[in-house]
């Protein structure tokens, strides 16, 4: 099942059933001035810190008990979707960087070349975390030779992840929509926090990435994304991908 719908998060997140979602993948404004469509101060808002506290209690609601929320935020106000996080009832486990290896240049302060990505879980024991989709190998094994190193090499991963942000002369960029998280970067959390069969849901779908994510590793998949425009561009991209499936 895949679905996206058009609307407003909040309004939409209201209509879902209750603990009917298995994870939850966000990657919502960051409240830096973003043309989404309807000019950048649309993007702006005072109230931005009650408004994420406003949709990440709903996406409380509506997870199950064993799933996951990842979050994934600008540097300027990630500290309000970390508040909002713990505030909600959330479990936060990590707080990634997204290392983009190369990112904004800036005149007068360091380069902007990371974002932070918050991991949360409903329940402290039980949830869905899959550690074969993010072994890699270990240095302590490989080169020191330490005993408390795992019997096959290798460990999970660190909570910085080096993955190119998408650039517009990626072939995987969806021309006239202005940010687009890459899959590759979906996929990992895709793989980590759900089983197939899974519920996938994103409250700012954009072009639709953690749709192709979820359907290409079998799972179920819903969106939501306020502007039509892009609706359409995230379901010509799940169709071109079913396409070349079959």
């Amino acid at each position: 099942m895949t679905a996206i719908i058009n609307g407003d998060c909040v309004d939409a997140l209201g209509q879902f059933d209750s603990e009917s979602v298995d994870l939850i993948v966000a990657d919502p404004p960051y409240n830096i001035g973003v043309d989404y469509g309807n000019g950048k101060k649309a993007d702006r808002r005072q109230d931005y810190d009650v408004w994420c506290e406003t949709w990440i209690n709903l996406c409380y609601l509506v997870l199950k008990p064993s799933g996951s929320i990842w979050v994934i935020s600008g540097q300027e106000h990630g500290a309000d979707i970390d508040h909002a996080l713990q505030h909600c009832g959330f479990n936060v486990r990590n707080r990634i960087t997204w290392h983009e290896s190369f990112g904004v240049y800036c005149h007068n302060k360091f380069g902007r070349t990371s974002r932070p990505i918050y991991y949360a879980t409903k329940s402290k024991r039980g949830f869905t975390f899959n550690r074969e989709a993010v072994m890699v190998p270990s240095l302590r094994a490989s080169k020191y030779k330490d005993r408390r190193a795992q019997a096959n090499g290798l460990k999970i991963m660190g909570d910085v992840w080096q993955i190119p942000r998408v650039c517009g002369t990626f072939s995987e960029r969806i021309k006239g929509f202005p940010t687009q998280l890459p899959v590759e970067l979906v996929s990992r959390i895709v793989a980590v926090s759900s089983s197939p069969g899974d519920t996938i849901l994103d409250p700012f779908a954009g072009s639709g990435t953690t749709l192709v994510a979820a359907v290409g590793m079998g799972r179920n998949a819903v969106g939501i994304e306020l502007n039509k425009s892009y609706c359409a561009a995230a379901e010509r991209r799940l169709r071109a991908m079913s396409n070349a499936a079959s």
